[in-house]
Order: structure tokens, then sequence, then C-alpha cells
């Protein structure tokens, strides 16, 4: 339409009066309505529809062939009930037939396995098997049939199916090439470097599939379709973007599709200057990588929690405990221990579970949600977890804070150091390295500047409320009160149950000298954690006159011992 509207109409109209209309009325089809350059069509045969549109496809693969336009039609093949209305029909069948045809390659002819089960053994046809499909706003998983002429020793199919690639048992993603809109061949480069540069950050994260550049970069300068993408490559999401560049100033956008459902997970718009172009590489690989991986886990943790509650995997398990941990309730956490526990029963070796399973005994502890072993249970973990896989950035991340929790502050910071050589765009590490310098009490200025970056490379991270946590404590070790105060109440309005934002609200309140509004605020936290102890509940920090400025300002608020 865009180089020739009038002669594409016109071949449109040729085809509809020379091949398609006749074909339909040949195999007593209906034309029920026309909807622009598609049409919605009635058979009293699901065999007659089949054949009606193979032959369809069959002429017009011919017609390709010469010097006419290129139109190529996509057909959908659905049995189902429907609702008659004067002439026109609606319903799930129609609904359906319709998703059906959005998911076939140009060309094709699909079928649901509705219609499959209606026509098997009764066409001259071959069907190849695509799998199961989530199609847009249809409740369940339905398995789609190509339709092929049936194969003879030497000849070729008209109509060739596209193959899916089974999806890996993780999440899967595929980065394509980012599409160059400033008119200026030399800003090529910098949009593959970016893409080369996310690729290789991603790669860094061994809880994701990520698809190689040569691979990605196959689609590089042609029409992409996601949906198509997400076959060929088998990955479950795909990631997209464009630069455009005005003057000095250069604007990066990128996007994450599920590539099965075209549904949006997450979108962002970086502006930077061209001065250093290096640096703003970096930035924007950190920042989308950063931002990509906690999309794609809490896209998981959906999908995991809409599958049938008896077909659950190890994997399935570790994210619906990860639902449940965020709930931040005390039964929704104790099932998050029950899922966790579960999971590492099925898979031994399953250490990220392990690890997280140990990170969880430090929050229940906190909350006042724990019990006596809690450490003990925490530590074992957290040992065995690093013992099993020392490389894994995440694994280390919820050892090594349950470790500097506990108190072993030299090997916890050893082990994230490391975590964040192994993946320098991981949010999480960043946070925990953070925490565990302040258990330990060293450089709180730089234990802040890694929950700044955290919140960078994440902003809208579930975990935001223990990252200005973080902030907060390192702001109190360095005797800034009224920092420490001001992260408090931003960490308390992102998570109001967060026990550690309001202890250290009662401790920068009490510092400050404001003894009434600390002393409300001491009611409020009893309410949510009535058991409360200062020797049950505070860490273990390592600096002895810090842990005592810490007790004193909660024993002067009339908190127990």
């Amino acid at each position: 339409m865009g180089t020739d509207e009038r002669g594409t109409l016109e071949a449109l109209k040729a085809y509809r009066r020379e091949v398609i209309d006749p074909a339909i009325a040949g195999h007593n089809g209906r034309i029920v309505k026309t909807t622009g350059d598609g049409m919605l069509v009635e058979f009293a045969s699901a065999v007659g529809a089949v054949t009606c549109a193979m032959a369809i496809q069959g002429q017009m693969a011919e017609r390709n062939g010469g010097n006419s336009p290129k139109i190529a039609f996509r057909i959908g093949i659905n049995v189902g009930d429907i609702i008659i209305d004067s002439d026109d029909i609606f319903g799930d069948g129609v609904n359906l037939a319709a998703r059906v045809e959005n998911e076939c390659v140009p060309g094709g002819v699909y079928l649901s396995s509705n219609a499959f089960e209606q026509v098997r053994g009764k066409t001259e046809f071959d069907f190849d098997d695509l799998g199961e499909r989530s199609l847009k706003n249809i409740d369940r998983p339905v398995r789609l049939f190509a339709v092929r002429p049936r194969s003879i020793p030497g000849g070729k199919p008209q109509v060739q199916a596209a193959r899916s690639l089974a999806l890996p048992d993780k999440p899967s993603i595929a980065v394509l090439p980012f599409t160059n809109m400033s008119g200026d061949p030399e800003q090529e480069y910098f949009a593959d470097g970016i893409v080369e540069d996310i690729i290789t950050a991603l790669s860094q994260f061994k809880s994701l599939f990520v698809i190689a550049r040569n691979s990605s970069f196959t689609y590089k300068g042609k029409p992409v379709d996601i949906k198509r993408v997400g076959r060929e490559l088998g990955v479950r999401y795909v990631l997209e973007g464009s630069v455009r560049r005005s003057g000095n100033r250069v604007r990066i956008t990128g996007q994450l599709i599920e590539a099965a459902t075209g549904a949006h997970i997450w979108a962002e718009k970086i502006d930077g200057a061209m001065a250093d172009v290096f640096d703003l590489q970096d930035e924007v690989t950190s920042r989308v990588a950063g931002a990509i991986e906690p999309s794609i886990r809490f896209a998981e943790i959906g999908r995991a929690n809409t599958k049938p509650t008896y077909n659950l995997g190890a994997y399935d398990l570790f994210l619906r405990a990860i639902s449940r941990y965020y709930q931040f309730t005390k039964p929704d956490n104790d099932m998050a221990v029950c899922h966790l526990s579960a999971a590492t029963e099925l898979d031994s070796t399953y250490t990220l579970a392990k690890a997280f399973l140990s990170f969880n005994h430090v929050t229940r502890w906190n909350q006042g949600w724990g019990e006596m072993g809690d450490r003990e249970k925490s530590l074992w973990l957290a040992r065995e977890a690093i013992a099993d896989d020392s490389n894994d950035a995440a694994v280390l991340c919820y050892a090594g804070h349950a470790l500097g929790f506990w108190g072993e502050y030299d090997r916890a910071l050893a082990v994230l150091e490391r975590a964040a050589r192994l993946n320098v765009n991981n949010s999480q590490v960043l946070s925990s390295l953070g925490w565990v310098m302040n258990y330990a009490c060293v450089d709180p200025d730089r234990a802040i500047l890694s929950f700044e970056r955290a919140m960078r490379l994440s902003p809208r991270d579930h975990e935001v409320a223990l990252m200005l946590s973080g902030m907060a404590n390192a702001n109190l070790i360095a005797g800034r009160d009224e920092a420490a105060l001001s992260a408090a109440q931003r960490a308390i309005d992102e998570n109001p149950r967060f026990a550690p934002a309001l202890r250290i609200r009662i401790v920068a309140l009490a510092h400050s000298g404001r003894l009434d509004e600390a002393k409300a605020a001491t009611a409020e936290y009893l309410r949510l954690d009535p058991g409360f102890t200062i020797s049950t509940r505070v860490p273990n920090y390592r600096d002895p006159a810090f842990c005592q400025r810490y007790h004193e300002a909660l024993r002067t608020v009339g908190l127990p011992k």
C-alpha cells in the first residue's frame, strides 16, 4: 500500500473476483463480512473450509510468482459455537478463528485443534503439529496445526509451515538490533554496539537464557513480527529499541515484549549527550540490563501463578515462593517457606532456592515471624549454596546477605564483592552489598552509593523499600540523623510493613530529640511486632559504639531489652 496504493487495491479486487470469491462459492462457503483487508467466512464443513483455504493459497502462490503485486494472506480456521445475529455471527468460535489467523505465517493455513480433529484423515493434505500457543484474550493455551500439500517425491509443498523451537526451561530473551532513526549511518555502529553490550550484560544473569548476537542480528534491517521472532528463536521475551540523534543529544528507547501475546512488559526512554559516546553506551547498557531482569522475573511470577497447581516443578515453586514473599505477611511468608522447601526437595541441586530460603530466614527474623533455630538454618543453607555454586551472582547475593546479617561480616563482604564482579548490573547484589557494609559498619558513604546504584538500575523494583532502608541505616551509622529519617520515611511509604525501616525511623527521631514523635512511631511499630525485644530483633552490628547508640535510642522510647 505504501509503495502503490492504487495498484494494490486493484490487485486485491482482482484476487477477490478471480480467486477468492469463486473458491468460497465452490466449497459452499458464505462470506459473512469483510474487514478492510480481511474477511470472515462461514462453512458448513471443516473439510470444505480447509480445502477452500488451500485452493486459495495455492493459486495465490502461483500468481505471486509473476509480475503482479506480492499480496499474501493468512488463513485461520476454527470449529466452535457461534451466535447468529441477522446475517452476522459472533462468539468464542469466531474470536478463536481470528486469533489462529493472527498466528499464521503469510501464505499459510493454520487450524485450531478443534478444527484438526474434524478433518484428520479426511483430506489430501498433511498437517504439522505446532504445539500449544498462548493466544491473546483466550484463557487457555490452544494447540495449532499447519496445513501443507501432501509431500510428493521430488516435489515441494507450496505452503511451508514455520516450525517453533521449544522454549528453554528458564526465561528466554532475544535482543533485536536497535533501529537507527537518525538518518546518520555513523549512528548504526553506536546502535549495534549498545545491543551487543546489552546481550553481554544480560548473559551475566544465570537466571536468563539469552540468544547470541549472531542469531539476533539476522533480523537487522528487516520488518519484524515479534511473535514470529519468538517462535523462530524459541524465546518468551524480545527486546527491541531505537536510537535517535539530534545535534549532540541522543535518545535511546527500549521495550520488552512477551512474544506469544505481544504484551509490553517494560519500556523506557534514556536521553544523553554524545560528548563521551562510550560512557553513554555503558550507562544505557547498565540501565537496560538492570531493569530487564527484574521485569522478566515478575512476569515469570505472574505466569507461574496461572499454572495449574497439580503440575509444578522446582522452578515454578520458586517463582510462587517469591510471589508470596512480596505480599509481606506472615501467612504468605509461611507459604513461601513451604514452596521453597518443596523446590529443594524436588531438586537438591537448586542452589538459588536454597540461597533465597536462607535470606528469607533473615526476613522472618527481622519481621518478628521467626523461631528458634533460624540463625543455624539460615547459615547452613547459605554455606551449602555457596559451596555448590560460587559463580552465580544471584546465589551469592542472597547467601552473602544472610552471612552478613548473622555476623560473618568478612566472608559476606568477600562473597558479595565476587557477586558484584560477576554481574555489575544486578540491583539485588548491590543492595545486599550495601546492607552487609552496614552490618559491618564500614564506609557508610560507599554503602549509600551502592544503594543509589541499585535503585538507578531498577527504579521500580519490589525491593525499593529494602534499598531505601539501607540508605537510612547507612546515614544513621554516619551520624546523619535527618538524612536517615528522610530515607526511612520514603521506605515506609513504599512498604509500611517493612520492620527495619520503622525501627530506623524510631532511632533517628530519638537521636534528633523528637521523643514524642518517636514514642508515637513506637506504638505503631508494636502493633506490627508486639513480641519485639531489642536483644532478639536488632541486627548484630560490628561496631559496639553504634550498637550502644542504637540500643539506647530504643530503650529511651520504652522498647523492652
